[in-house]
């Protein structure tokens, strides 16, 4: 009888987490799976029971939320045989729609656990902790920071608001990159590490990133004004911004980011002041998909 260990974040999608389990689980039961259902109390908690899970070799170690959830079951399963199964029900879902899992449907993203097959894809790696998207660590990660600040409002509003607030102000930075070796000095808007294509919840800054190509996506945005910013930033929605003048794109194995001031951000999660050195992991998780 197949296991699968389902650990939830009940707060994810303002209680969806908790719903898609709830509609999930029927399904399990139903194929002949059997379940065992975790809950952490906070995200050290919730690691722990992951990397708990892991260590027993269940069939699957599902996670349902966003993809802070997720980022947290990479934790536990990269590098070991065990495959992770997604039940997104975050706001953004930006690992889950590079498997074009069923988004905010507990039943259906079960069904796809239950009869999908596990691929092995790519990490990225800052010290010991990995991230399956993209690292912010420019613009997008000084809006991540104010947002955090803020107490109101909740959800995607406050990230919106954020925007705004950091636009007013917000001045080309100072750069220096190791791709690969090859130094760089330079001015930027940002600079973005993908192991896949996109965050925000399907903005595709790294437009092209493989999952499974044993290489990071480096993408910068050189010096515009605040008006062209805020015009290209639509087309990052159909990675159509790769033909703007300003953007650039390297692909290597291992980059050094640094930029005075600048905390990055990757899976939605605070990695940590710049600089910052990331290298590509090849093969090192099975999700199902």
């Amino acid at each position: 009888m197949p296991r699968a260990i389902v650990l939830t974040n009940p707060t994810s999608g303002k209680g969806r987490g908790a719903r898609m389990r709830d509609e999930a689980l029927p399904r399990f039961h139903g194929a002949g799976w059997r379940t065992t259902a975790l809950t952490g109390r906070d995200a050290d908690e919730t690691l722990d029971l992951a990397r708990v899970a892991a260590a027993e070799e269940p069939d699957a170690l599902v996670v349902c939320g966003g993809d802070g959830m997720v980022n947290l079951g990479l934790q536990a399963v990269a590098g070991t045989d065990v495959p992770l199964g997604i039940l997104p029900a975050g706001t953004g879902n930006d690992f889950a729609r590079y498997f074009d899992l069923p988004l905010r449907d507990g039943a259906a993203a079960a069904v796809r656990i239950l009869e999908g097959t596990a691929r092995t894809v790519d990490l990225a790696r800052v010290g010991d902790r990995y991230f399956g998207g993209v690292l912010a660590a420019g613009f997008d990660a000084v809006v991540n920071e104010r947002a955090n600040r803020m107490r109101w409002p909740r959800g995607q509003m406050r990230y919106n608001l954020a925007t705004v607030a950091e636009l007013r102000v917000f001045r080309p930075l100072r750069y220096l990159l190791d791709l690969d070796g090859t130094e760089h000095e330079l001015e930027a808007m940002l600079v973005a590490v993908g192991n896949g294509p996109s965050f925000g919840g399907g903005l595709r800054i790294a437009h092209g990133a493989e999952l499974d190509d044993g290489l990071l996506d480096v993408v910068l945005i050189k010096p515009v004004g605040r008006m062209e910013l805020i015009r290209t930033f639509p087309k990052l929605f159909d990675g159509s911004h790769v033909t703007h003048p300003q953007y650039e794109h390297h692909r290597v194995r291992r980059v050094t980011v640094a930029s005075a001031g600048i905390v990055g951000y990757a899976d939605g999660e605070r990695f940590g002041p710049l600089p910052l050195t990331v290298e590509c992991v090849p093969g090192a998780v099975r999700v199902i998909a």
